[in-house]
């Protein structure tokens, strides 16, 4: 059935004194590519995330601060600041921050006043692992283990790590991450050139268009078995992590490395689409790197200097109507990742949920919803979410075929245990 208006609601608006955004800021959130802030002392960067404007800067030390952009003076940004000697300081009178928001030194005033020392910026702190600066916004009492991802506990050689600007509510873009039955149509013309999937028996097995899904609750989010017709008396089964608050783990194709997305709310209608790719035991080959770099696979073309999609709506995503004829791209639009983007964008910013008519492979989708109004209403009665420890983040997805009767949770129980330095299998005998 389709859900309220004001449930839809409930799920879309993250903002702060929102449901979801309370929730959410119980979880660590990946917030910036380390990259993006290389240098200490250098120029600070603006970031919005739960619709709270904030400013991002690399101290002396290399540590990485997160406060308010706005000087409490008057309102002035402090991206126009200077980042010098532990600290950000406004050029339009000289109030100096340090990275917890602590002003620390307001110039026209006596130093012995103690002034700047009641004047404090609201500020989250922030930790570096796996190549990315993540940010936690809740109560320092709440806070959590940092996150045990795989991907961001490998070697860097071992891993690659991007994002692109979606123009859409975090939601839609998350439940199409969710949703494994739309890759035998919307992707089906590119699993057999695409060279992160080419070859594999899994592209071959996407051709069954009638998936039949298993879901079931993890300690940490969903596991989702999507099982497809394969060779003679047994089943492929694609089972996807769906870790919360907004992870999925994609199953790998072949011996082809592991990927996963993360979709973070910038503000209510537009969200990051993180992409992450590992290897759990060997370093990305030069031509896998070059291949993302390209915007193959799940990944996007991007205009030089930003995350933005080559393939945008402004341009109409670049579809091609001869090539959708033609099958070559079912739906016209190139590469896997704007062809998500492009219809979840196509949905509006923010999707009437009202309007729709589900069907059995949506049950994903649904549970997740579910999941997630409901660890809402529990954390409004004081039960901690789901998905904080690190046990939940320490798995993996898989891809395996079983014959024909074998449950897919049991049989493929150790190919979904993360393992450091040991390659994930693609295919179980049982």
């Amino acid at each position: 059935m389709p859900i309220p208006h004001d449930v839809n609601e409930t799920l879309c608006r993250t903002g702060p004194n929102t449901t979801m955004g309370q929730l959410f800021r119980r979880y660590w959130i990946p917030l910036l590519i380390s990259s993006e802030l290389p240098d200490k002392d250098g120029a600070p960067l603006r970031v919005t995330v739960l619709s709270e404007k904030l400013l991002a800067f690399r101290n002396t030390d290399g540590s990485v601060g997160l406060i308010d952009e706005f000087c409490a003076h008057r309102g002035v940004s402090l991206w126009f600041g200077r980042n010098e000697e532990h600290g950000i300081r406004c050029p339009y009178h000289g109030w100096k921050y340090d990275v917890n928001g602590q002003c620390v030194d307001v110039p026209s005033e006596a130093a012995d006043s103690g002034y700047s020392q009641r004047i404090k910026l609201k500020s989250y702190p922030c930790v570096e692992q796996g190549g990315v600066i993540w940010t936690y916004m809740g109560a320092p009492s709440d806070q959590p283990p940092t996150p045990k991802f795989e991907w961001n506990l490998v070697p860097s050689a071992n891993r690659y790590v991007s994002k692109r600007l979606q123009e859409s509510n975090y939601l839609q873009a998350m439940e199409g991450g969710i949703d494994s039955s739309h890759v035998s149509f919307l992707h089906s013309g590119e699993l057999h050139t695409d060279p992160l999937h080419k070859g594999t028996k899994g592209a071959k097995f996407q051709g069954d268009k009638k998936p039949f899904f298993e879901v079931q609750e993890s300690t940490g989010g969903l596991l989702i078995g999507a099982r497809r017709n394969a060779e003679a008396g047994t089943y492929y089964w694609r089972i996807s992590q769906w870790i919360m608050p907004w992870y999925t783990m994609i199953p790998p194709y072949g011996d082809n490395a592991l990927n996963g997305h993360a979709f973070v709310p910038i503000d209510d209608e537009n969200c990051w689409v993180w992409s992450m790719t590992h290897k759990p035991a060997a370093a990305l080959s030069e031509e896998e790197i070059h291949a993302m770099d390209h915007g193959e696979g799940m990944y996007a073309q991007l205009i030089p200097g930003t995350y933005k999609a080559v393939a945008n709506k402004r341009n109409d995503y670049l579809i091609d109507r001869d090539l959708q004829k033609s099958g070559r791209y079912y739906s016209g639009v190139k590469g896997i990742g704007m062809q998500d983007g492009s219809l979840q964008e196509s949905m509006g910013t923010i999707q009437d949920r009202s309007l729709e008519n589900l069907v059995s492979t949506d049950n994903a989708i649904i549970m997740a919803r579910n999941r997630l109004l409901k660890a809402a209403k529990n954390l409004e009665k004081g039960v901690a979410p789901p998905g904080l420890d690190q046990d939940s983040h320490f798995v993996r997805s898989a891809s395996v075929e079983l014959p024909v009767g074998v449950p897919f949770k049991e049989a493929a129980a150790e190919n979904l245990k993360a393992a450091l330095g040991q390659s994930h299998v693609s295919k179980i005998s049982v």
